[in-house]
């Protein structure tokens, strides 16, 4: 198996690497490329997880390709309708890279949550609230909310991510693009869930980013990954209870058990925590796709 963490691409210039995508700028479009890293609590964590960048990549891919009503930045994840250039490297770009449109991205994260759980399930335990909005009394960790609620959170360049009230929000980015970003992530989401529900899934929340290209806003980065994305098994959803995560969930789970104060460096994983963080994610990309996963991943 072909497991990337740092890459670079001899006359391809690097625009920049994020936590786990490198960007690469091919002129009029950008070449993103999903490595194998991990983050948790904004730290990269020191070991891959094998097939990762590619289940990311081929996920996002299939989302993008389902959503053609949604403008979005994705032109194709095909290597062989890649520019002549990046034919030199198979073995590193098939399968994990795509070609984007180049975007300004927009300076918040746009998070659609249909059932209570991570900082959402924190803030409600404490103050009843999200984002400062009060929600009904007596839920527990794993309900349904009474509809998908729009949850806007800061970008943050350093520390945590922020969930914030809309009216902050409209001050980030203006009434009728908050409109439009409520509008579209709640469409998305709802789109999202009842296509996951036909195989057995729940989409609990998931986080979309959205740029201008053009002036038009645009769905880019990653799109209903493990990474971006809580996927419950349906039929193992007991509100109140353990939940069963086929995502990142697993893996922060198990750092909340350690003594580590969530700022680098981040501890090393045992390898059976590696591999079981491959398996849900290999197993979520086969449930909502019906592909097995062959190949790199």
């Amino acid at each position: 198996m072909n497991i990337i963490t740092d890459l670079e691409l001899p006359g391809i210039p690097k625009v920049r690497s994020g936590k786990v995508r490198e960007l690469f700028d091919l002129g009029d479009r950008l070449l993103m490329v999903a490595t194998d890293r991990v983050s948790a609590y904004d730290c990269i964590l020191p070991d891959p997880i094998p097939g990762k960048g590619e289940i990311l990549n081929r996920l996002s891919a299939f989302w993008f390709q389902r959503f053609p009503h949604v403008p979005s930045h994705f032109l194709t994840a095909d290597l062989d309708e890649f520019p002549e250039e990046l034919q030199a490297y198979p073995e590193t770009l098939r399968g994990r890279s795509m070609l984007v449109r180049k975007a300004e991205p927009l300076p918040v994260e746009c998070v659609v949550r249909g059932y209570l759980a991570g900082s959402a399930w924190r803030e409600y335990r404490e103050r009843g609230t999200l984002a400062g909005d009060p929600l009904p009394p007596g839920l527990e960790l794993g309900s349904p909310l009474p509809t998908p609620l729009f949850s806007p959170a800061t970008k943050a360049q350093s520390g945590h991510d922020e969930n914030i009230p809309w009216k902050r929000f409209v001050e980030l980015v203006g009434t009728e693009a908050a409109d439009k970003l409520h509008d579209l992530s709640v469409g998305l989401y709802s789109d999202a869930n009842s296509y996951a529900a036909l195989h057995g899934i729940i989409i609990a929340d998931t986080k979309f980013e959205f740029g201008l290209i053009d002036g038009e806003i645009a769905l880019i980065d990653e799109c209903l990954t493990p990474d971006s994305s809580r996927f419950w098994p349906a039929d193992e959803h007991r509100p109140g209870s353990r939940l069963i995560s086929l995502d990142k969930q697993f893996l922060r789970d198990y750092l909340d058990t350690l003594d580590w104060d969530k700022t680098p460096p981040a501890p090393q994983l045992p390898p059976e925590i590696i591999e079981k963080t491959a398996a849900r994610y290999r197993e979520i990309f086969e449930l909502l796709t019906g592909t097995r996963v062959t190949g790199n991943a």
